[in-house]
């Protein structure tokens, strides 16, 4: 092989070790926040996919289950699965829609809103704790690199992303 066609093998296996690297690191960081967090608030004990669906009604309610199934990413029993485990917990409420009878519209109950701001204030303390233990450049190379990362999440979130 020539060292031109050589290139674009080098470039793709760079490529792919930095999206392991990433993938490594992202998968420790929630593993991490999700085990710290439950060392330090027990009552932490949302499974995430429910906290994931609270955060989708803060920002869409009232939704139908076709909607946050959409949003999520989700089959639309599972969804309804965990709104009605919501429902159960106080966390969120199911109405009819009043355009269509056959069809429901799903929002936070107010519980729902205090219990996802909680949860919130819980992982910003404790990442804000972590972070403050970090040496000033390590800290900076996080800041630095976060509009990378929010820009990563929207590619993520591109219907097209597979």
């Amino acid at each position: 092989m020539t060292q031109t066609s050589q290139v674009p093998e080098q470039v793709q296996r760079a490529a792919t070790s930095d999206a392991q690297q990433l993938t490594d690191v992202v998968t420790r960081l929630r593993r991490a926040l999700r085990t710290s967090i439950r060392t330090d608030y027990p009552w932490e004990s949302l499974p995430m996919a429910q906290v994931e669906l609270l955060m989708a009604l803060e920002d869409h309610a009232p939704a139908k289950i076709g909607r946050l199934a959409e949003l999520q990413r989700l089959a639309p029993n599972t969804v309804s699965g965990l709104v009605q485990q919501l429902v159960e917990a106080g966390l969120a409420s199911r109405e009819t829609d009043p355009a269509d009878r056959r069809v429901a519209r799903v929002t936070l109950t107010e519980a729902g809103h205090i219990q996802l701001a909680e949860w919130k204030a819980a992982h910003e303390r404790r990442i804000g704790s972590a972070l403050d233990r970090l040496d000033a450049a390590d800290r900076e190379a996080i800041m630095v690199a976060l509009p990378g990362l929010d820009q990563l999440v929207e590619q993520l979130t591109k219907p097209n992303a597979k």
